[in-house]
């Protein structure tokens, strides 16, 4: 293992007028909190670089690797479906991208790292609070197989920051194939600068969709990929319950990961208009509007794209997206009620049981993992004791287990097959702020055991974190400053 990663500067030697070069300004007395133990193993990094006392060094922007170029990015975006001009990297800072042995190549942005250019009216600093959930979130969603940014490390530090109170100022540092957004697009379409549009769709293309570089059609072939991406993204979040909350344009990727994390929130209860950020007074970005809000976004992605793609051509490609998406929908709700076999009807049960679910505010997590342990032949079953109507689900259930026995394979298999799909437990609220209060003490430890639960969703656990949340933990709000 070398003794420091390797980096290169594509983004700031091929994109030029695409950024503003600056480095990261430090916080004060800053100390690493905490890292990632095996992303740091994944990405080669020796144990030499988290193993001091002292200044958070790299981590907290204070000194560079060789072969970093901080820049900050430009983009613009649609925020709460108005159209927000300039945006850009306000608080982050991409340091580099690391080039690892194997061939792939990944970001490393510093968030929280200080006014740039893009800053508007922020402070371009993050808080520890903030700081923390994001660690839990991303790799909460890698945990459940859900393509998304990571998370590296977190600094804190003893600058004071404004929010509601006055909190921590902290950094985290986070990993990703690209940070390239919609928003990246919209921007220099509406500085009336094709061009420019066709250098970042040709940059994006050469270096993350490599298979399509020489293709005559590569752009829209591009655009299709961007489409399926993004719907089976949505797919995925629905299948979870998962609400992220912002889903502005500047914070959708162009490889379909989960990014920017803010006030997010996996259901409890489980509630189809859910809104997970308090200051979503519209609830535009309710749960059940996600996978619309996902097809608008990509609308405005296909207008910004319109001068190197036929109108003809992005409209057929964005048609693409609702059978994409359900498809893909249904196919895990499908595995998630322990059907290999499509049938005809399917979706009825699945409609009867999210209909009852919707009516008792049943727990969505707790709900699909107990009815895992269904056996065909019994009617006894603890998920009886969720609900009120038991009759209503007493009728379901019959029907449900009949349909099981349908299939043809043993309880066992099926069983295991469901609990690989149906997590024990998922990063609810409450469990993310009970890490953030001992966070707040310097204390890393429920964060580790937290972050280690979240790596295994899928095992059986017989701790509070699968419980339903506390009187305290339904109440819990979060905004964009989360």
């Amino acid at each position: 293992m070398s003794q420091h990663p390797r980096f290169t500067a594509t983004w700031r030697d091929e994109l030029p007028g695409f950024y503003t070069e600056l480095t990261p300004t430090p916080l004060n007395n800053s100390r690493l909190f905490f890292h990632n133990a095996p992303l740091a193993q994944a990405l080669e990094l020796p144990q030499t670089l988290f193993d001091y006392q002292g200044p958070a060094g790299v981590w907290g922007g204070e000194t560079l690797l060789p072969g970093m170029a901080p820049l900050a990015q430009v983009y613009s975006g649609h925020q709460f479906g108005v159209w927000a001009g300039q945006l850009g990297d306000g608080r982050g800072i991409l340091l580099g991208e690391q080039q690892l042995s194997d061939g792939r190549k990944l970001d490393w942005h510093l968030k929280g790292a200080g006014l740039t250019p893009y800053s508007r009216m922020g402070d371009g600093r993050a808080v520890l609070r903030s700081t923390v959930r994001e660690f839990l979130a991303s790799e909460a969603m890698h945990g459940l197989g859900i393509p998304t940014t990571r998370a590296l490390s977190i600094v804190t530090s003893d600058t004071p920051v404004r929010r509601e109170t006055t909190e921590r100022g902290a950094m985290l540092m986070r990993i990703a194939e690209s940070h390239v957004r919609f928003g990246h697009f919209e921007h220099f379409y509406y500085r009336r600068e094709p061009e420019s549009v066709r250098e970042l769709a040709q940059y994006v293309i050469e270096h993350h969709f490599a298979y399509l570089a020489q293709e005559e059609d590569r752009f829209a072939l591009w655009f299709g990929e961007v489409v399926r991406r993004t719907a089976h993204l949505m797919a995925s979040w629905q299948c979870v319950g998962f609400a992220h909350g912002v889903m502005n344009t500047d914070n959708m990727s162009i490889l379909g990961l989960t990014m920017d994390y803010g006030p997010y929130g996996f259901l409890d209860d489980y509630q189809p208009g859910f809104i997970c950020n308090h200051t979503d007074y519209q609830g535009r970005y309710a749960f059940d509007n996600q996978p619309g809000v996902g097809l608008w976004n990509l609308q405005r992605l296909a207008q910004a794209l319109s001068p190197i793609i036929p109108a003809e051509r992005l409209n057929a490609l964005l048609d693409d997206y609702q059978p994409v998406l359900l498809r893909e929908w249904g196919r895990q709700m499908r595995a998630k009620l322990g059907f290999t076999v499509e049938k005809e009807g399917d979706n009825d049960y699945l409609r009867e049981l999210l209909t009852l679910m919707a009516r008792e505010g049943s727990d969505y997590t707790r709900t699909f993992r107990m009815l895992s342990e269904t056996e065909q032949r019994s009617s006894a079953s603890p998920l009886r004791d969720e609900f009120i109507d038991r009759a209503t689900f007493d009728a379901w259930f019959a029907r449900y287990r009949a349909r099981l026995e349908e299939e043809g394979v043993e309880d066992d298999a099926r069983q295991q097959r469901m609990k690989s799909v149906n997590p024990a437990l998922v990063l609810r609220n409450w469990l993310a702020q009970r890490a953030i209060e001992a966070a707040e003490r310097d204390d890393a430890s429920e964060l580790s055991r937290l972050l280690e639960a979240l790596r295994h969703p899928f095992d059986d656990r017989d701790d509070d974190y699968t419980h339903r949340p506390p009187d305290w933990g339904k109440h819990l709000e979060v905004s964009c400053s989360s």
